[in-house]
């Protein structure tokens, strides 16, 4: 059990840094009000950051805009806040207790991720890191954060995304896969994505997450052959919709929940699009739901020792990620950068998070 000492200290914390946000550079810096309840289970929580880079010109990747000299100005101050708003994130989407694992997507590489930790009061926390460094050409990466007291990993490694000449000769982010162990002995396996943008034309880049859904697919029916009733978790800014063909057809994702097939996949993100009309990224007015969960049909059986349901992802809009659509109407998430003019806020991208269900004993 996380210690009650450290997690007041945490929750503390985002007030403080909340409280002491004045600095001589303006900012919109939000005040934060409110964290996720209590829960039961194991959270597992996605959240594409929005640019997480560090100051520093890497000459291998095209990251010269952020810089304290770049296009966007990144300076240290820039920086440090942008550390503090993803703990900040964290720990409200964890409630009153931390998120088991933390997917992220868009960060330039492991020392950023260190510095999440270690320049926030996550320090005192039991997170550790699983990176790869990818060959995007911006130089941004996937990675996984994972409480080491609930959550073992014995196994993890990029799957390398190696376009066919014909459809890309650009490389992008790698697939990372995770195998582990839960607190209650269940093993997880887990897939972290940030498929390839809609830049350039979404009939143009159609192919491109086609691919790395078959490959995803390819990989997943790897395990299925070994344990047909696996507990797989699929995860990601798949910048496409649950309605589309990416989704449904290269990785053959279900949306139709009744009669449900261990080794079958199925989207639990797509009834919130569907039926609720939610969004975690806004575009030109349009409210778009590419950061998705997809689960195994194992996971949704409540006879599983853990177990899960479309009721149990979530999209975390609190009202301090959240700022006005000033052109468009409504509301939008709070973000970063507007264009290459700095904005101060959060990302982008709102964050979702999957709650599993441990099973009661009769």
């Amino acid at each position: 059990m996380f210690n009650s000492i450290r997690l007041l200290i945490l929750l503390t914390a985002i007030w403080l840094i909340a409280l002491s946000s004045c600095s001589t550079e303006k900012t919109t810096q939000k005040t934060i009000y409110n964290i996720e309840g209590s829960r039961e289970g194991f959270r597992i929580m996605f959240y594409n950051v929005e640019n997480l880079f560090d100051t520093e010109n890497d000459p291998d990747k095209r990251d010269d805009d952020f810089t304290p000299d770049g296009a966007r100005a990144w300076t240290n101050f820039r920086y440090q806040t942008k550390l503090r708003q993803i703990y900040q994130v964290i720990v409200a989407v964890g409630g009153w207790d931390l998120p088991e694992i933390v997917g992220i997507c868009e960060i330039e590489n492991r020392f950023v991720l260190e510095e999440v930790i270690r320049r926030t009061s996550l320090y005192s926390s039991d997170y550790k890191i699983i990176h790869y460094e990818s060959p995007d050409n911006r130089g941004i990466d996937v990675a996984l954060f994972y409480r080491e007291t609930k959550f073992t990993p014995i196994l993890h490694y990029p799957i390398a995304v190696n376009f066919p000449e014909h459809l890309s000769k650009r490389p992008t982010r790698d697939i990372l896969y995770v195998k582990g162990v839960s607190e209650t002995d269940d093993t997880l396996h887990i897939f972290v994505n940030h498929w390839p943008s809609k830049f350039g034309g979404e009939m143009e880049t159609k192919p491109l997450r086609m691919y790395c859904g078959e490959l995803v697919r390819t990989h997943v029916d790897s395990i299925f052959n070994i344990n047909q009733r696996a507990n797989i978790i699929i995860m990601g800014d798949f910048n496409d919709e649950p309605e589309s063909r990416c989704i449904i057809e290269s990785l053959n994702a279900e949306y139709n929940f009744s009669g449900i097939l261990p080794q079958s996949l199925y989207n639990l993100s797509y009834h919130l699009k569907m039926e609720k009309r939610l969004g975690t990224l806004k575009f030109r007015g349009q409210w778009g739901l590419i950061d998705q969960f997809i689960v195994s049909g194992a996971l949704l059986d409540t006879l599983n020792n853990i177990y899960t349901s479309k009721e149990h992802v979530h999209i975390f809009k609190a009202d301090w990620l959240t700022e006005k659509d000033e052109r468009y109407g409504g509301y939008q998430p709070y973000r970063t950068y507007i264009g290459f003019r700095y904005h101060g806020g959060f990302s982008d991208h709102y964050p979702t998070y999957l709650d599993l269900i441990g099973r009661k004993q009769e």
